[in-house]
């Protein structure tokens, strides 16, 4: 088939990367959202997937919204028999979906109809899940409820942070969309229906959903920060300014501590919680880059009686 694909992050790389290889379709032309401003000096960036269809030769499309005229009139020279889809990062509005024959297939990192929406991979993590997965689906209007080509189930490690988790599933999804389009094309493939139970929502997590409750268990503690590692980052509060929270462990057993009240010894920095105490591994104060919580702890001077977790935020 000839192919037009749609994807704007590193975690879309994988997917190009294995469609590009394939012997049985050709990737004609790659959609990605427009260059955006990126680091201190806010300069605009091309996205990784434009980086890599350039060095393989393959037409780049920037539409600002892909329901403008100038963008659909290309695709439809183009003429794609189908549109593979990895977090592109807009909504696609019919006029678009109509035009491959054979639509546009989206892989979505979660085991559908469990965690439809931006960030699934984090809401799978802050939940517990202990099995996720990623699958391949023929997008329509409604939000990922489309009919279902084919799942890849993966493992979630009790140290898995969403970074990590979507990297795995970035791999193991390329090969699921590959193969899917191998089917498609073939017609050895039949999209289901989703079942109307088990649907959970998964929007994108804000800096608000970020901000560590140090009156809950724990293991809630260990998931915010699991969950929102590396964005929008964990984060609490010393000192009147915001505290980033790189990794961190549950200690079991560990009790004695209020929530927010701070242990700090020569080589670890504890923190109370609802539950028992988490032990901070890497946090990143304003400004700084991200160091070990221990040289942080020593480098503040932090007095008795200080704790995290107070309101005021300069």
């Amino acid at each position: 088939m000839r192919l037009v694909f749609a994807g704007t992050p590193e975690v879309a790389v994988p997917a190009l990367d294995a469609l590009i290889a394939s012997e049985r379709h050709e990737v004609v032309a790659v959609v990605t959202r427009p260059d955006a401003p990126a680091g201190r000096g806010r300069r605009l960036v091309a996205s990784p997937v434009v980086e890599r269809a350039e060095e393989a030769g393959i037409e780049v499309l920037k539409p600002n919204r892909p329901r403008d005229e100038e963008f659909l009139a290309r695709l439809r020279e183009i003429g794609p028999d189908c549109c593979p889809v990895v977090a592109y990062g807009a909504l696609l509005p019919k006029v678009a979906l109509d035009v491959p024959a054979r639509g546009w297939v989206n892989l979505h990192f979660s085991l559908l109809p469990a965690w439809r929406g931006a960030a699934p991979v984090q809401h799978a993590i802050l939940a517990g899940d202990q099995i996720t997965g990623a699958s391949t689906f023929l997008i329509e209007e409604g939000l990922d409820s489309g009919p279902v080509y084919g799942t890849v189930t993966e493992e979630v490690r009790p140290t898995d942070t969403s970074g990590d988790l979507l990297t795995r599933l970035a791999f193991a999804g390329s090969g699921l969309l590959a193969a899917t389009m191998d089917g498609i094309e073939d017609g050895t493939l039949q999209a289901v229906p989703q079942p109307a139970d088990g649907v959970s929502l998964a929007p994108k997590l804000t800096v608000e959903d970020a901000q560590v409750d140090w009156a809950a268990p724990a293991l809630r503690v260990d998931r915010v920060v699991r969950g929102c590692t590396p964005a929008p980052g964990a984060w609490t509060v010393f000192r009147g300014e915001r505290l980033k929270l790189v990794a961190a462990r549950p200690l079991p057993g560990e009790d004695g501590l209020a929530p927010g009240d701070l242990a700090v010894g020569k080589n670890h920095v504890h923190v109370g919680t609802g539950s028992h105490a988490v032990e901070l591994l890497w946090v990143q104060p304003q400004g700084k880059k991200p160091m070990r919580a221990a040289d942080w702890a020593r480098g503040v001077r932090i007095a008795p009686g200080e704790r995290l977790g107070a309101a005021d935020v300069r």
